[in-house]
């Protein structure tokens, strides 16, 4: 089966692929890309095994992330899609097709994040059915929760992820 490739006005969203790596490697490694989702830069090792983890949501799950091109430059400038990761935490969000998104420092504040993440809910709910979605977001992270709020979502609670804080925010089908 052929993974889905999405556009909107100004990005092209497509699963990853090998050699998506450098991108991906500068992207997680960036400490402000960093800030709010990791916490710290990713080292090559650790930007390689998340890439397998996006491309294996696509092969194991039939869903997963996107790598985000700007339709103008043709350079990646980011990822977002769902997720699966069992996380450990209260509440667990297995029953949920977790959403997340990430850009990289030249592609933010540009609406790239909101114009990603609703071409991928409305590629969700087709996929999905009329389901809630989820997603968490460091408490600190205005521009991520602003992007949340515009799609949708409401925040249900805050608690604790990794032993940092996070916002548990659900968006409930319309």
């Amino acid at each position: 089966m052929a993974h889905p490739v999405l556009q909107t006005d100004r990005l092209v969203l497509r699963p990853p692929v090998r050699d998506d790596f450098a991108a991906h490697l500068a992207m997680w490694s960036d400490p402000e890309v960093c800030r709010f989702i990791s916490g710290r830069p990713l080292a090559e090792e650790d930007s390689w095994a998340r890439l397998m983890r996006l491309a294996g949501h696509w092969a194991l799950a039939g869903y997963g992330f996107w790598s985000l091109f700007e339709k103008a430059s043709g350079l990646r400038v980011g990822e977002a899609g769902f997720l699966d990761l069992r996380r450990d935490m209260v509440p667990r969000l297995d029953e949920t097709p977790e959403i997340g998104w990430g850009l990289v420092r030249a592609a933010q504040g540009k609406g790239y994040a909101g114009e990603a993440v609703a071409a991928a809910l409305a590629w969700g709910e087709a996929r999905f059915g009329k389901v809630r979605f989820s997603c968490i977001i460091d408490p600190d992270n205005g521009p991520s929760l602003r992007v949340a709020a515009r799609a949708g979502f409401r925040e249900a609670l805050r608690t604790t992820y990794k032993d940092k804080p996070i916002v548990v925010l659900y968006r409930d089908p319309s």
